[in-house]
């Protein structure tokens, strides 16, 4: 049964991926190519000859953005229904699809949102081959203190929300949240290696499509997941608690 509801994860991350993808295609590619334009003549102008590419550009803004997108997809959305299946009956909703709509707002804001407001994502031209390891280490140490502080934080909720009422339980957790990974945004280095002559408006579009597109992916990831459970909950194919499977 477990395995039900990890087979409509990874169909849902399938059909979310194909979502962001699509988006990304006109809202994202459009900064990338001028961006990468901008790393280009900074070279011609340094006299650095440009390494060759790996992969195409036009197989990194065809194919590859959608096969990407679709297997990032798909990884998150085989998580997701592993998370749904450990708080179904928790959390409080034995509605599936509230269950999935709360969980996808608290992974986007979890795993998306606090990560891009400490380290915002920058376009192929910005950044320094040799941070590369520090820049990644530093951004995966902030991810894993939100992901870690939603999930004590949700933990916490049911043990507050007995002890000060639903709502002001949710606010006090809230605030857990808020307090943990604000202290670990303060703690952590900050990261500027955007160049002083990079277009501001180049920068601004890259990171709202980036942001945009993420959470494109999880809002069509909870709406997606919560329909196909509810409607194989309906059907009685399902289990009213999964984890007990």
């Amino acid at each position: 049964m477990v395995g039900g509801i990890l087979l409509r994860g990874l169909l849902a991350g399938i059909i979310a991926g194909l979502f962001a993808a699509g988006f990304l295609s006109f809202a994202g590619e459009p900064s990338i190519e001028r961006a990468i334009a901008y790393e280009s003549a900074a070279e011609s102008a340094s006299g650095h000859m440009a390494e060759p590419e790996l992969v195409s550009r036009s197989v990194q803004r065809g194919a590859g953005l959608w096969i990407a997108s679709t297997v990032y997809g798909a990884a998150i959305g085989g998580f997701f229904s592993l998370a749904f299946a450990f708080a179904y009956g928790r959390l409080g909703s034995h509605d599936p699809r509230i269950l999935s709509v709360l969980l996808a707002c608290m992974g986007f804001v979890a795993m998306v949102l606090v990560p891009e407001l400490k380290y915002p994502s920058n376009p192929p031209a910005i950044g320094a081959p040799e941070t590369i390891a520090a820049r990644t280490a530093v951004y995966f140490g902030m991810l894993a203190i939100s992901v870690l502080a939603m999930i004590f934080s949700a933990t916490l909720l049911k043990l507050l929300a007995a002890r000060l009422g639903s709502w002001n339980g949710a606010l006090a957790s809230a605030a857990v949240f808020v307090a943990i990974v604000g202290s670990a945004a303060v703690a952590l280095p900050s990261v500027d290696e955007v160049p002083s002559d990079f277009p501001a408006n180049v920068l601004w579009n890259f990171r709202v499509a980036s942001l945009g597109a993420r959470a494109i992916l999880w809002t069509t990831l909870g709406l997606a997941f919560g329909a196909m459970t509810h409607m194989w909950f309906s059907l009685g194919e399902g289990c009213s608690r999964p984890r007990s499977a």
